[in-house]
């Protein structure tokens, strides 16, 4: 299990990103919750500071932290503060939780890159935030949008790689 990892991130609301990372290649696992914030033991009606937010488990023999980073800022607008789609407040930030210079080197390079390709209207707004506690969201959250194949949700794919 070495070769297992886990990212932390933010871009909106929490099913969305879960939906679509939850198939790409290398990723074991996902899990929606509530990150950053002020409270212990957030809810969704309670989670003050936190963002939504997804712990990723990945293997890194198949992808890489940046391969996962080039992959978030391709699915959701991080040019815009606090809003995705019609949701908006600081729980729909767009971050990244940082757990050691590495991941934030590589979240420097990669946020340089994706500014530098010009494909967004503006730069890059993404908040680099050291790691905290991941407070696993109420199991309702959990896969939602597979439990409900209609739901709302604003990512999509937008771009190939920046890579």
């Amino acid at each position: 299990m070495e070769y297992l990892e886990k990212a932390y991130i933010a871009g909106g609301c929490f099913w969305g990103m879960e939906d679509l990372f939850r198939v790409r290649p290398g990723v074991t696992n996902t899990e929606v919750g509530y990150i950053g914030g002020e409270n212990e033991n957030p809810t969704y009606q309670n989670h003050p500071g936190h963002a939504e937010g997804i712990e990723i488990t990945y293997d890194t023999r198949v992808t890489s932290y940046k391969e996962i980073l080039d992959y978030f800022f391709r699915m959701h607008d991080p040019t815009t503060i606090d809003r995705q789609g019609n949701d908006r407040g600081s729980s729909y930030r767009s971050a990244i939780f940082i757990q050691n210079d590495q991941e934030r080197e590589t979240a420097e390079e990669v946020i340089q890159i994706v500014d530098d390709s010009k494909r967004w209207n503006g730069k890059v707004v993404t908040t680099l935030e050291p790691y905290s506690t991941f407070w696993k969201a109420e199991e309702y959250h959990q896969d939602y949008l597979v439990k409900n194949p209609n739901g709302y949700t604003c990512h999509f794919e937008r771009f190939d790689t920046f890579l």
